[in-house]
């Protein structure tokens, strides 16, 4: 299976420093799943200009096809201005409508305030649902106050981030053994 987590900001530390503590659990815990971990923050990618995703070229390109050749996806955003970043929302942008079909998505989002918990609800998933993905209902909300020294120092968190990959991977074997029996039925 691969799984890729997407670090869905180009600035900041406190979702990539989520991202990392999810990437160790994920090669400590499940370390025959193929995993990559996207830091946006890390390529050049284009805005989105109604091209098919296929022919963008260099970073663009290469983040593209990585979430599209994903069985499972983690993607980790902060909360900016009561929303999803721009450079998140531009790469939901590049791919098509049916990006997400037949893959687990799961997210944990960072924010300032707790009053931004509700901006996955009514923001990022229904972009998701749009796109298709089967979503693991319960995400990872990560308060500024969770943080110090780029570090997580609420274990609640680290024991929520531990209960969200376990998920995400328990969730995409059973919908991948969920379709290799439903193409077991076909006789050709």
């Amino acid at each position: 299976m691969k799984i890729v987590g997407l670090s869905g900001s180009n600035v900041g530390t406190k979702t990539r420093t989520a991202m990392d503590y999810t990437a160790s659990i994920i090669t400590e815990k499940y370390p025959k799943e193929d995993f990559q971990l996207i830091d946006l923050a890390s390529y050049d990618i284009q805005f989105s200009d109604g091209r098919n995703y296929m022919e963008y070229e260099g970073d663009t390109k290469f983040v593209l096809e990585n979430l599209m050749e994903a069985d499972a996806i983690i993607i980790g955003t902060p909360i900016f201005q009561a929303s999803i970043p721009a450079t998140l929302k531009n790469i939901f942008d590049l791919l098509p409508i049916n990006a997400f079909r037949e893959k687990v998505v799961s997210m944990l989002v960072t924010a300032g305030s707790a009053k931004h918990y509700l901006i996955a609800e009514q923001q990022l998933k229904p972009i998701l649902a749009y796109m298709k993905a089967q979503l693991v209902q319960t995400y990872v909300f990560i308060e500024e106050a969770d943080f110090h020294r780029k570090e997580i120092v609420n274990d609640d968190v680290l024991f929520r981030l531990d209960r969200l990959v376990e998920d995400t991977v328990l969730l995409s074997k059973t919908f991948m053994a969920i379709r290799e029996q439903k193409e077991e039925e076909y006789d050709f």
